[in-house]
């Protein structure tokens, strides 16, 4: 798609070269972007000069993933013996409808800041604990928890302005057994619902419906619940939507059925 209105472009090489001025916008790997008109659009920021790691181990042992980072460099992110987690690397990423072009040009920070609801990396964040590094226009950083970042399918609490820096996935979540589902409407069409569970070794268990909501929701629990437990609370969600992918009735009762599949495989 070409963007009409834009006449400007430049690349960020330097924290001072991300304060936007009107009209521009950062590019990472632009693959919504580029996909439809921009008429508010006058500028881009291309981020890749910024030359910014794709991931690093944290020194606790968790995973800091950079804004830039693809889905394809994140889902080849190799195990370690203590991320018992890495699993729901490849689910979630694979939850993702996407060409291999959208896949090895699309980038981490682009897919949470559009927050859609099925997008497939705030999916795993909002598994995983994901915590967002914020570089704000005023110059301050903030961490944001990823799952609270949406406020709605395509909206998000984010300024004109802010950047997502990078996501850090703590060591703790990284060690918990996980469990996922997806299910679609079509074999081969967006997710309908995301499903995902995980044991953390301290015995808490946490529960994430997303895809069906139009934000995402994380249960939480001091240890794994009853069948009663998750299934009342996945019913009294009040945040399940109707798409053409979708009616909110379908999305309420198969994320109950499936969160109850979830969770058999973690008592196990």
């Amino acid at each position: 798609m070409d963007l009409h209105t834009v006449s400007a472009y430049r690349t960020a090489v330097a924290p001072d070269d991300l304060v936007l001025a009107p009209g521009e916008r950062f590019l990472g790997g632009g693959t919504w972007l580029f996909s439809e008109p921009q008429d508010d659009i006058t500028g881009l920021v291309d981020l890749s000069g910024m030359d910014w790691p794709a991931w690093e181990i944290t020194p606790d042992g968790g995973l800091r993933v950079g804004a830039t980072c693809t889905i394809a460099e994140l889902a080849r992110i190799p195990a370690r013996p203590e991320w018992r987690a890495h699993p729901l690397f490849a689910q979630c990423t694979q939850a993702l409808l996407a060409s291999f072009k959208v896949w090895n040009s699309a980038t981490v920070g682009g897919n949470i800041c559009r927050s859609y609801a099925a997008a497939a990396i705030v999916s795993l964040c909002a598994a995983l604990d994901g915590v967002a590094e914020i570089w704000a226009v005023d110059a301050t950083r903030r961490f944001v928890p990823v799952a609270d970042i949406p406020t709605g399918n395509g909206t998000n609490a984010l300024a004109v302005g802010d950047l997502l820096r990078a996501v850090e996935l703590p060591a703790a979540a990284l060690a918990a057994r996980t469990g996922f589902r997806k299910i679609a409407l079509n074999s081969i069409g967006r997710s309908g619902a995301v499903l995902t569970g995980r044991v953390d070794p301290g015995g808490a268990a946490v529960f994430g419906i997303t895809a069906a909501t139009s934000r995402p929701t994380v249960l939480r629990y001091p240890a794994l619940p009853t069948a009663g437990e998750l299934r009342t609370d996945a019913a009294a969600v009040t945040t399940y939507y109707t798409d053409p992918l979708g009616v909110a009735d379908w999305r309420r009762q198969v994320s109950t059925v499936l969160l109850e599949e979830i969770r058999q495989e973690l008592a196990a």
